[in-house]
């Protein structure tokens, strides 16, 4: 009986240390990333351009992102969130207030964005292995309930 209650404490702390040293994002992920909207295909509009810039922060992915939509007008949004598939605010971006993200291995996430509860889509960002690029498919709907397909391409700037 002693045995099994060191054997769950040992396991308790082995536990409690993984969550404590999470993984934050690769290297390959940090940087400024730029939109390569030829190369991209959307459902709906194409922004004119996208800059974003990705940093770790406590083990958390910061995102701060300067987008023109089709129409010209500029977006800016900035969330961050740590790998626990747990909701993070996102500000300033008017098709989602949630985000939550999944880290797959060093080179892929899974992002699920929410707009008043509700999950609108998931993107599978998967980033090349020499950290120059990266591709990111969104699927589900927008705020609007249109049906959202893109497949997007960026480049390291």
């Amino acid at each position: 009986m002693k045995r099994v209650g060191i054997l769950v404490s040992v396991l308790i702390l082995v536990f409690c240390s993984l969550l404590l040293f999470a993984d934050g994002p690769s290297k390959v992920m940090i940087g400024t990333w730029k939109l390569d909207p030829a190369k991209s295909k959307y459902s709906g509009a194409v922004p004119k351009s996208q800059v974003a810039r990705l940093e770790e922060v406590d083990a958390a992915l910061k995102v701060v992102s300067d987008r023109v939509e089709a129409d010209g007008k500029m977006t800016h949004f900035e969330w961050t969130a740590k790998f626990d598939g747990m909701d993070y605010p996102v500000k300033g971006d008017p098709g989602r207030d949630a985000v939550s993200v999944k880290k797959i291995d060093d080179y892929t996430l899974e992002i699920t964005n929410k707009k008043a509860g509700k999950v609108t889509t998931t993107i599978k960002a998967v980033y090349a292995k020499d950290g120059k690029s990266r591709t990111e498919t969104a699927t589900g709907t927008d705020a609007q309930g249109k049906k959202v397909e893109n497949v997007t391409q960026w480049m390291k700037q």
